[in-house]
């Protein structure tokens, strides 16, 4: 058990980690990434020099989401990258563009440089026995086709894949079950699980051997999203424990950011900075 000052809430009222100093000095994180969703606004209105105000607080991985990236010069935002020594192990394409042509979503990732695709999203059309269990095949698929392409496959998710229920199973169950754990890796948010009253202890060990990358993204006592260490959850107890050594990269994000971001992002960054675990 991890005994620091907990918080209940979201479906079941399961533990949620929460936050309390860390009292040792022990691993540090290295390269810190930051999700782009976080700043979408102003990376659509200029991608340059967002990714220069990000390296420049000390960002050295991003991760595409949101934005309008996928409708941007792949190869203009890679040589900024290069200038800048920022990497994207991976981007978040959604469903539907994976579905409609999956070349095209190869060849953007790996313009950008990542190795790993990120199923970001699931419409509510796929939220029901007969979606979802359509899905799931073609989940599967992407993922034994990006093989193929030399890239790596994730899926990441919110709280409904734990809340919606089909048969005696969640949404979460049957994509654990259903998948390919060889091909089909997670990209865990944090957030969305605490929401949905995971008992993160057990959540985190049951997924270990998929675990590819956290979304980093904390909660306030009232449920808001908030800037990494200004909210209620210890990610120092989340990254020490065993279950989460697999985990490759750290994305900071906050969909709810508040403008003109940059503040937020660069408390989130030094906290994961400071941190020990």
């Amino acid at each position: 058990m991890i005994h620091r000052r907990t918080l209940i809430g979201g479906a079941g009222g399961a533990l949620a980690l929460a936050a309390m100093p860390r009292l040792a000095a022990g691993a540090q994180l290295g390269a810190i990434g930051l999700q782009l969703y976080t700043v979408r606004e102003i990376f659509q209105k200029d991608p340059v020099k967002t990714l220069e105000q990000v390296a420049r607080i000390g960002y050295r991985e991003v991760e595409f989401g949101g934005g309008g990236y996928d409708a941007m010069d792949h190869k203009l935002l890679r040589r900024t990258m290069d200038r800048l020594r920022l990497k994207s192990p991976s981007v978040h394409i959604g469903y539907d563009a994976l579905l409609a042509d999956l070349p095209k979503q190869v060849a953007m990732a790996k313009t950008l440089g990542a190795d790993t695709v990120v199923l970001p999203y699931m419409t509510d059309e796929y939220r029901n026995e007969a979606g979802w269990k359509g899905a799931l095949p073609n989940i599967n698929r992407f993922a034994t086709e990006l093989k193929a392409a030399g890239l790596g496959f994730a899926y990441h998710n919110h709280d409904f894949e734990f809340t919606t229920r089909i048969g005696d199973k969640s949404m979460y169950d049957l994509l654990l079950e259903a998948t390919d754990p060889a091909l089909v890796k997670i990209e865990l948010d944090l957030f969305w699980a605490i929401v949905a009253g995971q008992d993160m202890e057990a959540l985190l060990d049951r997924l270990s051997p998929r675990l590819y990358a956290y979304h980093v993204k904390d909660r306030r006592a009232d449920g808001n999203m908030t800037a990494v260490g200004t909210g209620t959850v210890d990610f120092g107890a989340i990254f020490a424990r065993p279950s989460s050594k697999g985990v490759r990269h750290f994305y900071v994000e906050n969909d709810q950011a508040p403008a003109p971001y940059l503040p937020d992002i660069t408390t989130s960054f030094k906290t994961l900075r400071a941190l020990r675990y």
